[in-house]
This record gives C-alpha cells, sequence and structure tokens, in this order.
C-alpha cells in the first residue's frame, strides 16, 4: 500500500469505535475542495511516506485499545494491494471502515465478496449530470453508479455523503443529490472544509465558506422536517 498519512485516534470517522486511519495516497479525482489535497497526487511506492510495515507495527501497538481502522484517502480503492492490507488489518482483530470515492465497483466488489469490510462510506460528489465538472476530471458515472448500488445491497453498514458547496451547486442540485442515494441508506451533507483544500480554491473561495455552511445547514433541515 502506498500510505500517505496515518492519523492515531479518531472518535467520529467509525461510527460506534474508536478507530485510526490510514490515508492511501493517490487519487484519481481532482475535487477543488478537497480537504486532503496533499493525498491527490500518486506517489512511487518507494516514495511512500510511511512504511506499510510502520503502520501495520503501529496498529499491532494499539491492538485491545482501538476498535477499528479507517482506510481513506486519497483513494484507495486505486491499489491493487489493498485486499491483502485489509487481510493483514482484520487478522489482527481490527474492524475496518472503508472511505471511497465508488469510481472502481470491481476492486469495491471484491472486498464484499471476501467480506473485508464492516463499514462503507461513499461520496456522491454530485447530480450525475454535474459530476466530472464537480470531480475535476471525467468520470464513469456508470461505474460510481454501480458502486452505489452494491454498497447499498452489501448488508453492511454504510453511509453516503456529499459535501455541500454553494461554489459548486445550488440547493436545487443537493435535492437532485439526494435523489441519487438509495432509499434507505443513511445520507448526509457536510459542510465544505478549505483548511487543506488545493491553494487555488482555498484563496479564490476563502470567503465562501460561510455559505457553504449555511447551504449545509438548510438542506439538512429540509432533509429532516
Amino acid at each position: 500500500m502506498k500510505i500517505g498519512g496515518l492519523q492515531p485516534f479518531t472518535l467520529s470517522d467509525f461510527p460506534g469505535r474508536m478507530a485510526a486511519i490510514v490515508f492511501a495516497q493517490g487519487c484519481n479525482f481532482r475535487c477543488r475542495y478537497c480537504h486532503n489535497g496533499s493525498l491527490i497526487p500518486p506517489m512511487p511506492e518507494r516514495e511512500a511516506l510511511i512504511p506499510e510495515s510502520e503502520a501495520l507495527r503501529f496498529l499491532e501497538s494499539r491492538r485491545g485499545r482501538l476498535d477499528g481502522v479507517v482506510v481513506s484517502g486519497g483513494e484507495p480503492t486505486l491499489q491493487a494491494d489493498l485486499p491483502e492490507f485489509l487481510r493483514k488489518i482484520r487478522a489482527m482483530g481490527y474492524q475496518t471502515k472503508l472511505d471511497t470515492n465508488g469510481s472502481q465497483p470491481r476492486m469495491l466488489e471484491i472486498l464484499l465478496d471476501a467480506k473485508l469490510l464492516d463499514f462503507i462510506a461513499m461520496d456522491i460528489k454530485a447530480p450525475w449530470e454535474m459530476y466530472s465538472a464537480v470531480a475535476g476530471t471525467p468520470v464513469d458515472v456508470e461505474a460510481v453508479r454501480e458502486s452505489v448500488r452494491l454498497i447499498a445491497r452489501s448488508g453492511l453498514e454504510h453511509e453516503f455523503r456529499t459535501t455541500a458547496s454553494e461554489a459548486l451547486f445550488s440547493a436545487k442540485d443537493a435535492a437532485a443529490i439526494r435523489q441519487a442515494a438509495p432509499l434507505g441508506s443513511p445520507h448526509r451533507f457536510q459542510a465544505l472544509r478549505l483548511e487543506n483544500a488545493p491553494k487555488p480554491l482555498a484563496v479564490a473561495r476563502a470567503g465562501y465558506q460561510p455559505a457553504e455552511n449555511r447551504l449545509a445547514g438548510a438542506i439538512c433541515a429540509r432533509k429532516t422536517a
């Protein structure tokens, strides 16, 4: 695994569990609002910031203290050795959660068939017709939609989530996004975070954050009304 970061502890990223987060290096999307912008560029294995062996040693040292491990990114499903990495984590007794953009349904299917996951969180970035514009690169929307279907019928704990950004779409567009999430599946909107976004967006859109937060709040209010 090409690992770009390791967060030793979180209470908020794996619902109901105390967990660590392993951040995969490299992503095939170029979302301008990405709050893990440093993880977007791919990195040759020899230059990985954290060797896999070091991450596994840390997780071994936390056995009995943590309940789970979140594999996030970047986009973990781009890495061919993700299944083996998850097997190593699960062999330590950890539950595992995957954060994904849903662009690689075949890898997702492999992970589900091998029963290597306990929880999946997937981003639904935008209305389908706006997906490539919001993701900053051409996107195979049918592949993303297939991932939505796989997750919804997996039987695992899961959630779909969307960053609510007035810089990218309107409340009307957000209503279309809600329709993209399967009935019965949790779907939440989250406010834009700019602190680690790619520099051009952080500079150009810094003044938009209060509006982003209002949009997220308005959407959530409509959803629960």
